[in-house]
């Protein structure tokens, strides 16, 4: 979520987030929009771009507001505010990076995805996973519904991660291979495809019947809002 009240800017960001397929931004200009959009029974938000100065309230005290209530992604604070005493202000609200205007896209993003890398592998990061709550520094799923929890190796627990992160688009299987087990020219497709089949065993009703991680354009994809098991 970019919550900026610059028009311009914030179209800009959003454009050049969307641009490779990793981001799905979505943008607000009014902090009361963006607690709507966090307290939607539906949200899923990664990270959180905030600007300081919002007309509707300090974006400081926002950070410090959803701190409280307990939403722990990263948030980063994008402002024009770069004195030292800004700084240590934003960071001490909550916030998990301070860049200030004006930045390099390329920085941006940079920091945005080691802040990602940084809550994936920390005891807050909790994701939906149809039916299973993930918790990838555990290597962990847990199905509250059954009682049931399920362990992971440390491969499978990466490319879920991943697939996660894509927001159920598609991923072509020689970039979840890359991502997963870097550029490595011993490794196959086959090893990939041993891999799924095996998270397949774990986490389907029906492994022959895919409904949570689904062959699809070349690649594979999460239903995130599969239905609970039977």
């Amino acid at each position: 979520m970019i919550i900026e009240d610059d028009a311009a800017l914030a179209q800009t960001l959003a454009e050049q987030l969307a641009l490779e397929g990793e981001f799905e931004p979505v943008t607000v200009g009014l902090l009361a929009d963006a607690d709507a959009r966090l307290s939607a029974p539906d949200a899923r938000f990664d990270l959180v771009v905030l600007d300081l100065s919002l007309p509707d309230g300090d974006g400081r005290e926002f950070c410090a507001r959803i701190r409280r209530r307990g939403f722990r992604m990263p948030v980063m604070m994008l402002t024009g505010a770069d004195g030292e005493a800004d700084v240590v202000a934003g960071l001490d609200s909550g916030a998990n990076d301070y860049i200030a205007k004006p930045f390099r896209m390329n920085e941006l993003l940079a920091r945005m995805r080691a802040q990602l890398r940084v809550y994936d592998s920390s005891e807050d990061a909790v994701f939906q996973v149809g039916p299973y709550l993930f918790r990838p520094s555990a290597k962990q799923l847990q199905d509250t519904a059954r009682g049931k929890r399920l362990r992971l190796t440390e491969k499978e627990a990466a490319i879920l991660k991943f697939l996660y992160r894509a927001g159920g688009r598609p991923v072509p299987r020689q970039i979840l291979l890359n991502e997963v087990w870097g550029y490595n020219a011993n490794v196959t497709t086959h090893t990939l495809e041993t891999h799924i089949y095996r998270l397949r065993q774990k986490i389907e009703p029906d492994p022959t019947d895919a409904r949570i991680l689904v062959t699809e354009s070349g690649g594979y994809r999460l239903e995130l809002d599969a239905p609970p098991q039977e």
